[in-house]
Formats: structure tokens, sequence, C-alpha cells
């Protein structure tokens, strides 16, 4: 099995509990408006990877407590995410999960099989209306947050950062997290 992959970053602290490899997963049926993602809706190849191509790549990556997968939508691909999240639980990492998906919604075998792995997962459509700079974890105010395994719970949102910058020589920049709208302009 294969996952398309939008991107990675090895590390963030953002995207969950402690520093995290996050993976970004191509192709989302809910495209909601205002998404930070659209350049992840489409479902065409990106970037083709086995799960265990995946699997070394994070597990090489030291001092992170765990992995995040959003997207896209990574229940679009719930059944080799639940390979790989099983494989990535092997090695005493945890798993978090961003879904634009309703926790009722998410019913057929190979969603309860990734949902079988998740520690914590974000549900609800991202709603620009609902916008909201002051929720750990979330872009909306209609998204929920479960604790789906005994390793986290509430806590783990204190102090969670809200976006973060990074640095990249030679390759772009990127910003994560849950940013706000500003209006940068350069002080020249």
């Amino acid at each position: 099995m294969v996952i398309n992959v939008a991107r990675t970053l090895p590390k963030s602290s953002a995207n969950g509990p402690g520093d995290r490899y996050v993976l970004w997963v191509q192709g989302c049926p809910l495209a909601c408006p205002g998404c930070w993602n659209p350049d992840t809706w489409s479902f065409k190849r990106k970037d083709l990877r086995t799960i265990n191509e995946v699997a070394e790549d994070i597990r090489g990556t030291r001092g992170i407590e765990g992995v995040t997968f959003t997207g896209g939508e990574p229940f679009a691909q719930a059944g080799a995410l639940s390979l790989l999240a099983r494989t990535i639980q092997e090695s005493g990492l945890s798993v978090f999960i961003f879904t634009g998906f309703t926790l009722p919604e998410l019913k057929e075998p190979e969603h309860l099989r990734l949902l079988e792995c998740a520690d914590i997962l974000v549900t609800g459509r991202y709603i620009e209306s609902l916008r909201s700079a002051d929720l750990p974890w979330r872009g909306s105010s209609n998204q929920e947050v479960h604790f789906l395994s005994n390793r986290y719970g509430p806590e783990s949102m204190i102090g969670a950062p809200v976006i973060e910058f990074h640095l990249n020589p030679g390759s772009p920049n990127s910003i994560t997290g849950f940013p706000i709208e500003v209006e940068w302009r350069s002080p020249l």
C-alpha cells in the first residue's frame, strides 16, 4: 500500500502535544471554504510513498513524541494510514489525527481501524465564520478534540502553541498551526 503525501514536517509543536512529525496527505473530498491547505484538496498523485518508506522517515526523526496526520483528509486514506499508525505505535510514538469529518461520519471499516490507532482526534469541518485563534489544535469553534486513549487528556492542550514559522535554508519557508489572519508589511 502507498500513501499519497502532500508534504511532511519532521518536527512541529503546533500540531499536537510535544514535538511531532507531521504528515499532510494529499486529497480531500470536503474542500472547506477558507481552509489553510487548499493545495492538498486534489486527489491527483503528488508523492506516492510506501508505508515502510514513511515509517522509516518517521523512526529516523530524533526527539519526537508522536506523529500527526492531517491534510487533505486522512480518512480518505484510512486503510494505508491505519497500517502506518500501528507501525508507529509499535515504536512507542503517539498518533494524533485531524479530520474534517464528524465522529458519527467515521463509520466505514477502514475508518474504524484508523480510529483504533488514534490517541487524539480533532473532528469537524473548518467553518470560516466560526474562526477562532484561541482554541488549541482547532481552527473553528465547532471542531472538537477527542482523547481516545489514556495517553493524553485536556491538560495536554495547556500552553499549546498556535502557530510556528519554519525557516528552511535552500527550500521554501513555511507556517504551520492555526495562524490568525494578519497583514504583513516589510519594514523597508
